[in-house]
């Protein structure tokens, strides 16, 4: 859970970094959502 979490951290402050219009925030939240989904099915 704490990797996750983690992760999360990671993507979410990627995301505010690299969005510089609104088409780029979708994708990048995108992005970190299936990255998330990603470690979650890997921590299964």
């Amino acid at each position: 859970m704490r990797k996750l979490i983690i992760l999360a951290a990671i993507a979410a402050s990627l995301t505010v970094a690299a969005c510089n219009t609104v088409e780029g925030a979708g994708k990048d939240v995108s992005s970190a959502g299936n990255a998330v989904s990603d470690t979650a099915k890997d921590a299964k």
